[in-house]
């Protein structure tokens, strides 16, 4: 059995399928739930199984999505390996992932926590087309599902929010819409040729990069004030903007294409970072 639309080749459903877990896409949310149950404290592993499956549905209905928008409505791609009703039914399937996943979230967690997760297939499932064509839902419909996730992870964990915790996803959002601006400057001229409003094609490619760096620079810097500022995130997590603001430097001179490449891999090193500095606290 096949449903592809490739022209040279026909794909089995199951390889099409998983064609779509795009894992430099699909980590950064299931690691932040996970960072923010370590946050917490205490990990259930029930109940952040539960919250991380909520995710990876969310995340995995965004990317059906938007491939089914950029090749069978759009016709900006060359080819997809999912025709439009395996799509439709794909889009199906992960939408009752979701709400079965959301349901075990509300059962252990409580609404709060499902309130806090039932966004996430929101933003995955409008991303295209109508959140990407805006200016700031293009920009910031990734980082706010992340930053989401953090919270959520955290909820699920502790039944609550906190000042620590918010500031964190603030963070988060910050650094990766500045990430997200730079990614999309990949896009300028298509972009600009279709109004597609992204920060590039409204500010332009200059004033793109200066908004970008602007973003994770005020993120860097907040995250050093929480950790000289608040006692529950420990001193040492001021090294994940040392750390970040290295590749970043790195990245300055780069391409679009390999300044996003740095700076996605200077995310996973920024979160690291944290995990290991909340997890062993050494100064605290």
């Amino acid at each position: 059995m096949a449903e592809a639309t490739h022209a040279s080749e026909e794909v089995p459903v199951v390889r099409a399928l998983l064609s779509q877990v795009h894992p430099v896409f699909m980590l950064p949310p299931l690691s932040a739930s996970l960072f923010g149950g370590v946050f917490a404290g205490s990990v259930d592993p029930v109940a952040a199984g539960a919250h991380v499956a909520a995710l990876f549905f969310a995340v995995y209905t965004a990317h059906v999505k938007d491939g089914y928008v950029d090749f069978h409505v759009r016709g900006e791609d060359d080819s997809h390996p999912l025709s439009a009703p395996a799509c439709r039914r794909a889009l199906a399937g992960s939408t009752v992932g979701f709400l079965g996943a959301l349901a075990a979230v509300w059962a252990l967690a409580g609404p709060g926590a499902a309130a806090l997760t039932a966004p996430t297939w929101a933003l995955g499932y409008f991303h295209a087309p109508q959140l990407d064509t805006d200016t700031v839902g293009a920009t910031m419909g990734y980082p706010t599902g992340i930053a989401l996730g953090l919270l959520g992870g955290f909820y699920v964990q502790a039944g609550r929010l906190t000042p620590a915790v918010v500031g964190l996803a603030g963070v988060f959002l910050l650094f990766l819409s500045g990430i997200k601006v730079i990614d999309d400057a990949q896009d300028f001229e298509y972009d600009r040729s279709i109004d597609k409003r992204t920060v590039a094609v409204v500010l332009g490619e200059r004033g793109a990069y200066r908004a970008a760096y602007a973003l994770m620079a005020t993120g860097m810097v907040a995250v050093v004030a929480l950790a000289l500022g608040l006692r529950a995130i420990p001193p040492t997590a001021g090294l994940a903007a040392v750390v970040f603001g290295a590749v970043a430097l790195l990245a300055r001179r780069a391409d679009p294409e390999l300044a996003t490449m740095l700076l996605i891999r200077g995310s996973y090193l920024f979160l690291a970072v944290l995990v290991a500095a909340v997890w062993f606290r050494p100064l605290s």
